[in-house]
């Protein structure tokens, strides 16, 4: 039984005429029923009860119908779909972000992408940098809001292409009983006493080397006690009193009891990148990186 069987059975079954069904198929009529006939007598059961001025359809053909109709349909939406494959289209948009720590720029481009591309669904993957790294690497998903951009040596990095987004202010991380809470602004050389607690370079890739060059800018290094795997874990040590930190601005949409941020008495920013494989052509990612672009200034 081939394909084209089925598809001569649905024409035929939807019609119930041979005639017209032969038209829609644009095929002679009585090779369309000598077909019909050859997969009648495959499956070993009639499907159409004929007589001169009539087709029907037997029980068994009704049965068959439904499942002919969901492979005619099935094999069409493959043919489609390795069509657009072909042509760098791909029907969906895997995107890699960090969950309760992404800034608006992520939901404000998804409106306006679902606005210019309704047919393209987008599926979003809860993920730390270095699982967004490993990600991209390995082509699961199509873009990574990673954030930090690692050091060049960093594996995984040279399959991928980076693009800079937007820039955060940076904020001085604190025990909520800490000597300086009290101050409105701090400066970053009054840090250097102090431990720190840091993300762990196992899941943020470079982050200690963001740490470290922001201190070294001020004449110091920072005595790092402890490695934090999740953002969450910054807050729990901070208010235990166990270190203080800097990070971007935007880790005040975590929860935060015993924490206090501050600005800094001298501005600092961090660049906020996003990420894909330079291989990947599909157009729904080429689409999105322009909106990405384009929504971006407002956010420097």
């Amino acid at each position: 039984m081939e394909l084209r069987h089925l598809r001569y059975f649905v024409a035929v079954a939807e019609e119930l005429n041979f005639t017209r069904a032969a038209e829609k198929l644009r095929l002679a009529q009585p090779s369309l029923t000598s077909q019909v006939h050859s997969l009648e007598q495959e499956l070993g059961v009639r499907l159409l009860d004929r007589t001169r001025n009539q087709v029907s359809l037997t029980e068994e053909g009704r049965s068959f119908l439904v499942d002919a109709r969901r492979l005619v349909a099935l094999s069409l939406e493959s043919i489609t779909a390795v069509q657009r494959f072909s042509r760098g289209e791909s029907g969906q948009l895997n995107l890699g972000y960090l969950f309760n720590f992404n800034f608006d720029l992520l939901p404000a481009t998804l409106t306006t992408f679902h606005q210019t591309c309704p047919e393209i669904a987008v599926n979003l993957f809860d993920m730390s940098p270095a699982e967004q790294l490993s990600a991209l690497e390995a082509r699961k998903i199509d873009l990574g809001f990673v954030g930090l951009r690692p050091p060049s040596a960093t594996k995984n990095i040279a399959t991928l292409s980076w693009e800079c987004v937007a820039h955060h202010s940076v904020v001085a991380v604190l025990p909520a009983n800490h000597p300086l809470a009290k101050r409105s602004k701090i400066g970053m050389k009054d840090l250097k006493p102090f431990f720190f607690v840091a993300m762990s370079e196992v899941t943020h890739p470079g982050s200690r080397d963001w740490l470290g060059g922001l201190c070294k800018g001020e004449g110091f290094t920072p005595r790092i006690l402890q490695d934090v795997d999740l953002e969450s874990g910054i807050m729990t040590f901070v208010a235990e009193g166990l270190g203080v930190t800097l990070a971007r601005a935007q880790i005040k949409n975590l929860p935060h009891p015993g924490v206090v941020f501050r600005p800094l008495a001298t501005a600092a920013r961090a660049d906020y990148w996003i990420a894909w494989h330079r291989e990947n052509r599909s157009k729904a990612l080429a689409q999105y990186i322009e909106i990405i672009k384009k929504e971006a200034p407002g956010w420097l």
